[in-house]
């Protein structure tokens, strides 16, 4: 093909992308038309030049990962799969943002082909992406052969917003810390955001921000020069050292009567002024029709390289299976998640065994790291306090990528959408550690792990009052409430050290659905008839008699406390039984059958006690003793003697019910 009908050709298949993204969003008369309009020549240099993947295959394991963190441009996605041969079709399109859809507003992973990651909440996008870099070097760097095995690019696509947002800085630190030179952010710099123009809220050199965050920066002047794009990513491949952002210059709404302007952020062109802009990319074509010529482009560029490396790695990989048997399956299992054969034996505990949770938890990781190789996991700098420092376990690093220990720095809320990215890559059992109050950190990350259904596991420790001297600030107390809102999300909180090893099978066993591990600062006695199995249903009986006439239920280290409030009252303990309920989630999972077996007694003569917001527990109890206030700084003994949680008091709250006094 000469040179001038290249041009032409790319100017046709740029006009139909373009055109079909204001088709998308008129006839949806909703959607983010501008950044997708002014996005379109980086992703077609990006999908016609570089871009990796087989979308036959949409989940081929060493595929090229791209990231949409402006997540609102989604039409621009969904239109860059279509032509590229995914399966979203063109009524697909015609469905965008309606309900049910494979096409919904931001890009939903799972729902859609070829989204390697859920968007919209500007900047976790960022985070994801570098927690799929971390992903693509930590495997690459375990393996024998590792640059065969695994060696692809992960591509972001930002905006003014997520580089705004303050995880962005976090995940962008963390980046250049650790050397990820096959991680390629674009930053699209529109100048607008959605209230007006980005130079009403930011003034700073992003430029000589990344620079002083050891990255590498690239910039192209005009975002309408595809090949000076092109070359731009070429040059950011050969990195050997730094993480790289393209900086594109564009224009907001490119083609509209309002190019360059905030007003076409969020709002569809409409008929006249798609038409306008239409004319202006010289495409004639009416709304949704794509010239049979755009998607053979795509096919002989983008399709053709993606079929050729698919079939070239399983060349190499049908050879490494059997020089690497060993490896091979280990890889399968690690994408499969099949945990199964390599968890520790249960522990047996002593009778006498009392430790925190959080210690309990660090000797299981002890076991477990050992066993289970495909691991990778750290905290927000409190390893120590954690116990999530495991001895023999490397630290992962710039120089160490087998290392499986990670430090995070204190970056919760990029910790937790890192660990993310990780999940979504595939390959890793990852998990992340922080003190239980700063999951207000977390929060937003942890809600996207359930959306996008990733099994993440959360160590958190230090989970009441109980932290003591570190005062309110420290000491969780609507945490609970908060996590046990969250859909599709486990929080198990452990009694003694046998519910630690049931919440980490759990977690280990899952593969759709996040736990947090709320783990106690202070040493819990082993209960005698606590049981791994009947832990993991969320909740059992663990004293009494099935058909005693009063019932409490709590969890964590209130458990015990409440069965040595009934040494007090011993004259009345025969008509009360103790439910230990590590878990509404896997409780509420369990059949009526049984749930019923458990809270059999009636609904007025039960109570919870829990030290923590009382908040959701009216569900299972009419009479709830928790904390529903902050907390205070002062010894532990005496913070919780202020706030009612001793023997006596929980006996004496017990007597009152049963008593009706």
């Amino acid at each position: 093909m000469e040179k001038n009908e290249m041009k032409e050709m790319e100017k046709l298949a740029l006009g139909a992308i373009r055109a079909t993204v204001i088709d998308v969003t008129n006839r949806a008369k909703s959607g983010h038309p501008g950044m997708a309009l002014d996005a379109a020549p980086t992703m077609l240099a990006l999908y016609r030049d570089h871009l990796v993947a087989d979308p036959s295959r949409p989940e081929w394991i060493n595929r090229d990962r791209l990231v949409f963190s402006s997540g609102h441009a989604s039409a621009l996605l969904y239109t860059m799969l279509h032509v590229t041969g995914y399966d979203v079709s063109k009524e697909d399109l015609m469905a965008f943002r309606q309900l049910g859809s494979r096409t919904p507003g931001h890009p939903e992973v799972g729902v859609t082909a070829g989204v390697d990651a859920s968007g919209g909440p500007l900047g976790q996008g960022i985070a994801q992406a570098v927690g799929m870099a971390i992903a693509e070097v930590s495997i690459r760097g375990r393996y024998d052969e590792g640059e065969k095995l695994m060696g692809h690019y992960t591509y972001c696509l930002c905006g003014d917003g997520c580089l705004e947002e303050g995880i962005s800085q976090e995940a962008i630190s963390l980046a250049g810390h650790l050397r990820l030179n096959k991680l390629i952010l674009f930053y699209d710099e529109n100048g607008a955001t959605l209230d007006g123009p980005t130079s009403d809220s930011l003034t700073e050199n992003v430029k000589l921000r990344f620079l002083s965050a050891e990255w590498n920066v690239l910039e192209v002047e005009d975002g309408e020069d595809i090949d000076k794009i092109s070359e731009a990513i070429a040059e950011a491949k050969q990195s050997k050292a730094f993480p790289t952002v393209i900086i594109v210059h564009s224009k907001i709404g490119f083609g509209s009567k309002n190019e360059g302007s905030h007003v076409t952020h969020g709002s569809p062109l409409g008929e006249e002024d798609g038409a306008y802009a239409k004319e202006r990319y010289g495409y004639s074509y009416p709304p949704f029709e794509i010239p049979r010529e755009v998607y053979e482009y795509f096919g002989k560029t983008f399709v053709i390289r993606g079929n050729k490396a698919y079939d070239d790695y399983e060349e190499f990989l049908g050879d490494y299976r059997l020089t690497h048997k060993k490896e091979f399956a280990e890889l399968c299992d690690a994408f499969d998640r099949k945990v199964e054969g390599y968890l520790p034996p249960r522990p047996e505990f002593a009778p006498d065994y009392k430790k925190a949770s959080r210690q309990t938890s660090g000797e299981y990781l002890s076991a477990l790291l050992p066993s289970l190789p495909f691991t990778l996991g750290g905290s927000a700098d409190v390893a120590g306090s954690t116990n999530t420092n495991v001895k023999g376990i490397e630290r992962f690093d710039s120089t160490n990528t087998a290392g499986r220990d990670m430090r995070y720095g204190i970056r919760e809320f990029a910790m937790a959408a890192i660990n993310n990215g990780i999940l979504l890559h595939g390959g890793i059992v990852a998990y992340c550690a922080a003190f239980f109050v700063f999951a207000d950190y977390m929060k937003p990350a942890l809600r996207m792990a359930a959306l996008q259904e990733l099994p993440s596991i959360y160590i958190l420790t230090h989970d009441s009052l109980a932290v003591g001297e570190d005062g309110p600030t420290h000491q969780p107390i609507e945490q609970l409430a908060m996590l046990r809102a969250i859909p599709n999300f486990n929080v198990f909180r452990p009694a003694d050290g046998n519910e630690v090893v049931a919440g980490y099978e759990v977690a280990l066993e899952s593969k759709k659905t996040p736990t947090a591990l709320i783990l106690s600062r202070q040493g819990l006695p082993l209960l005698y008839t606590s049981d791994v199995d009947k832990a993991k249903k969320g909740a059992y009986l663990v004293y009494g008699k099935e058909d005693a006439e009063f019932e409490v239920i709590a969890t964590g280290s209130e458990v015990r406390l409440v069965l040595d409030a009934l040494n007090e009252i011993e004259t009345i303990a025969p008509r009360i039984k103790v439910i230990s309920m590590p878990s509404f989630e896997l409780f509420e999972a369990q059949d009526e059958e049984y749930k019923a077996s458990i809270l059999s007694c009636d609904y007025e003569k039960r109570m919870s006690v829990e030290c923590g917001s009382t908040f959701g527990w009216a569900k299972y109890a009419k009479h709830n003793f928790g904390v529903d206030r902050f907390g205070a700084s002062g010894k532990v003994d005496m913070v919780l003697g202020e706030y009612g949680f001793t023997k006596d008091n929980i006996a004496k709250l017990i007597e009152e019910m049963v008593l009706g006094k």
